[in-house]
């Protein structure tokens, strides 16, 4: 395995090393998952646990592209495109939770770790909660943010506005979007967004589906790991505060300052946020 070694520059001073950030495709039961990942500077060498991330849908794991550098300086850090989403293969029509779980599962496996941490936001934190219960001598840690609780009238991100004769759905689709990521969100953002959404148009309203039809409350309750919550003020936040109910031991982190969208507009405050959480 490489290593990445710091030069000076012609001050004398170092230039911070940055984590190399590669993708690659594995195998699970669907057929490939294409995983995004960060591999610290170091080379692997004295890291701590590795960090699984598992993205919101109906987009991919280019959510976590910017959080990647900041998460992976000291850790390896994995953000698979979730099975049906991004370009991992699909599932069986009409996935539920413990199908997109079974996905990324075998990953894990194929990757024979004995131990790793797990992200998951929005549906992402359904698929955590679920691994972390299934999994509790392999996942150590869990984080969970913007907690999807379906049935207590929050709503969950939809598919891709049905396509239309004209077109025009696809402007009524940006304007969703970018009145979703707010007026502070840089165009670029919106456009990379609206592009993924997309791209996973055919299969947009599965995650909207599969966590309509998950127990979470019960499967929050049965979490044995210490588990992080972060909360955002997004269309979430309320039912975030909610869910802890049934995680009374759970840390939860406000960050109010931060809406759709954190781990593309302020990844270092995210990776802040979780830094002490994981170190242990």
């Amino acid at each position: 395995m490489l290593r990445s070694m710091a030069r000076g520059t012609s001050s004398n001073r170092p230039v911070e090393a940055t984590p190399r950030v590669r993708r690659g495709y594995f195998e699970c039961r669907y057929g490939q998952l294409h995983v995004h990942n960060a591999i610290p500077p170091g080379g692997g060498f004295e890291e701590g646990t590795s960090l699984l991330c598992l993205h919101n849908t109906p987009l991919s794991g280019r959510v976590f592209e910017r959080f990647l550098i900041p998460a992976g300086g000291d850790r390896s850090v994995y953000a698979p495109d979730i099975p049906g989403f991004g370009e991992s293969d699909s599932p069986p029509p009409r996935p539920g939770i413990v199908d997109f779980a079974n996905g990324i599962g075998d990953f894990l496996d194929s990757m024979r770790f004995r131990q790793i941490d797990v992200l998951g936001y929005q549906t992402g934190a359904l698929i955590a909660t679920e691994l972390a219960v299934t999994r509790p001598q392999q996942i150590r840690r869990v984080i969970l943010c913007s907690i999807p609780v379906a049935s207590d009238g929050s709503r969950q991100s939809q598919g891709f506005a049905a396509p239309t004769e004209d077109g025009s759905h696809l402007a009524s689709e940006w304007a969703r979007t970018r009145e979703a990521y707010g007026p502070n969100v840089p165009l670029d953002l919106v456009a990379r967004v609206f592009a993924d959404k997309l791209r996973n148009a055919p299969h947009g309203s599965w995650g909207t589906s599969a966590a309509l039809q998950y127990p979470v409350r019960e499967r929050l309750a049965s979490i044995p790991q210490s588990t992080l919550i972060l909360r955002p003020r997004d269309e979430f936040w309320d039912a975030t505060q909610r869910a802890r109910e049934y995680l009374p031991k759970a840390r939860i982190v406000d960050l109010p300052d931060q809406g759709n969208g954190l781990f593309e507009t302020a990844p270092e405050v995210v990776a802040e946020a979780i830094r002490d959480f994981i170190r242990g």
